[in-house]
């Protein structure tokens, strides 16, 4: 099919999607305080006012209703963690009938319980997506049901370019850019088929998390890959491979995509509630966190900018780690190892040093008699930049100095551990994913513990479907190649850290 008549035909299906039998035509919003900080006028499209708080139900529905009524009749089902599945619960409930949402059992109880309530049957399967997902198709072949895709499906694209139409419709003048959240691709597809055929000179600008970027990847080979290994901090983005359907579109009229790390989508969040008073979850916020790192590259002022508040469905516990990680995503903290003389004194030298700069954080535990090795957090005043002027400044007095405000380990872990070394010549380290289900923590003792000694163990809860893990395991006279071995068996995602130089200074 042709660009402009695969656009033509999306757009057809826009303007006669059904979505408003239950979802709402939500709000454009100005963000006066971002806008006055970027020197741009910065505009909110509200989708986490939705009822489900999230613009999923838009193509749930719509895929849904225009089903026939015998299809109707027989049921449907779907796999999802989040906010798909609550669009097909409440789409079914509307429609009067049998919703099946098949979710992971690592799903929060707050997840399924919400699921529930909106008249879903819900069946818990498999520790992932992918487990949960071929189970569905397994019953939808066994009981007749229609499978309802996330994404990948042309209704499910047209009921999610309805936000593009309510947009254009919402400001008629001048656009610059609207920006964009994606996972699999649905709502980037039918915002730019329904923007690139009606207003061709408004960019529609993808926005991606750092470590989940399968369409920058899929753009960059010219056809759709497969990602490795996904990060899971915003879980409504978290998608290995962008769809089939939603690829035929995005290939041609998307401008660029553009990524942001999970510190940037927290400051996002922090942004939207200075404005708003409501918190967004990091996929709701992924899209002004990209727009932010647009301006900066771009140093552009005046313009008009639109970014999709997509969702707001976010576990209550995971607002200490975002609100613990927003400054350093905001650019107004850095973090530090800092070698300084083990003697009376040392500190007051240290703090005369840095000036009138605030010390946002100071960890410290004796390791020896002559160095003492801590873990610092500083204001910055001039954003990132400043981070290599204070690493200077310190160096150039005398100090070993290591910035460590983009080491993941060093911020998730190091900075609860800091309490002198173990000195244990055959520990290695690894930080690992659980899924957070009853069991997972036995599961993994159960094939470790008899084999391999745990020499640190340090989990925090964040209130997402995994845990965050970091293990010290000591090789005990075996090889460091059996130790992998033995890792790949329990099944759960790891990633080694032994050479880490934030663990050597303060735990190895």
């Amino acid at each position: 099919m042709a660009k402009n008549q695969l656009l033509e035909s999306y757009v057809k299906k826009i303007l006669c999607a059904r979505v408003y039998e239950v979802a709402q035509e939500t709000p454009l919003d100005e963000a006066r305080n971002i806008s006055r900080r970027l020197k741009n006028r910065v505009l909110l499209k509200r989708e986490d006012l939705q009822p489900v708080f999230s613009f999923k139900l838009r193509g749930a529905y719509n895929k849904i209703a225009q089903l026939s009524r015998e299809d109707q009749q027989r049921g449907v089902i779907c796999a999802s963690a989040g906010n798909h599945a609550q669009g097909v619960a409440l789409a079914t409930r509307e429609l009067g009938i049998r919703g099946v949402i098949v979710m992971p059992q690592t799903t929060p109880d707050i997840k399924v319980t919400a699921v529930k309530n909106l008249g879903g049957h819900v069946v818990l399967e498999g520790d992932s997506y992918d487990e949960a997902y071929l189970h569905a198709l397994k019953l939808a072949e066994e009981k007749g049901y229609t499978y309802v895709h996330a994404y990948d499906d042309p209704d499910v694209i047209a009921g999610q370019g309805t936000v593009a139409m309510e947009i254009l419709r919402q400001h008629p003048g001048p656009i610059d850019a609207i920006f964009v959240p994606v996972g699999g691709g649905g709502l980037a597809a039918g915002i730019a088929a329904y923007v690139k055929y009606l207003r061709p000179e408004i960019k529609v600008i993808a926005v991606e998390p750092e470590d989940a970027a399968c369409l920058a990847a899929a753009l960059k080979a010219k056809k759709r890959v497969v990602l490795s290994q996904v990060g899971l901090f915003a879980d409504g983005v978290a998608v290995a491979q962008i769809g089939a359907e939603t690829f035929k579109v995005l290939k041609d009229h998307i401008d660029e995509v553009i990524t942001a790390t999970s510190d940037e989508m927290c400051a996002a969040i922090k942004d939207i509630f200075d404005d708003t008073r409501t918190i967004a979850e990091p996929a709701g916020a992924l899209a002004l966190a990209g727009l932010k790192n647009y301006v900066a590259r771009e140093k552009c002022e005046g313009r008009v900018l639109i970014a999709i508040d997509s969702g707001a469905n976010m576990n209550f516990d995971r607002l200490r780690h975002i609100s613990e990680r927003t400054e350093i995503g905001e650019k107004r903290e850095g973090v530090f190892a800092v070698t300084l003389p083990e003697k009376a004194g040392a500190f007051k030298s240290f703090c005369q040093i840095l000036g009138k700069r605030n010390i946002t954080e100071f960890n410290y535990r004796y390791a020896d008699a002559k160095d003492a090795h801590v873990f610092v957090g500083l204001q910055l005043r001039n954003g990132e930049a400043e981070r290599a002027d204070i690493k200077a400044l310190l160096e150039k007095k005398g100090y070993a100095a290591l910035d460590l405000s983009d080491d993941e380990m060093a911020k998730l872990h190091i900075r609860h551990l800091v309490g002198g070394h173990a000195g244990l010549a055959d520990e290695r380290l690894f930080r690992f994913e659980f899924p957070e289900r009853p069991g997972a923590l036995m599961n993994f003792l159960t094939r470790i513990e008899a084999r391999w000694n745990i020499s640190l163990f340090h989990y925090r809860n964040h209130g997402a479907a995994y845990g965050r893990v970091l293990v010290g395991l000591q090789l005990g006279g075996r090889t460091h190649k059996e130790l992998l071995e033995s890792l790949k068996e329990v099944g759960y995602p790891f990633q080694e850290e032994s050479d880490n130089p934030a663990y050597k200074l303060f735990l190895g």
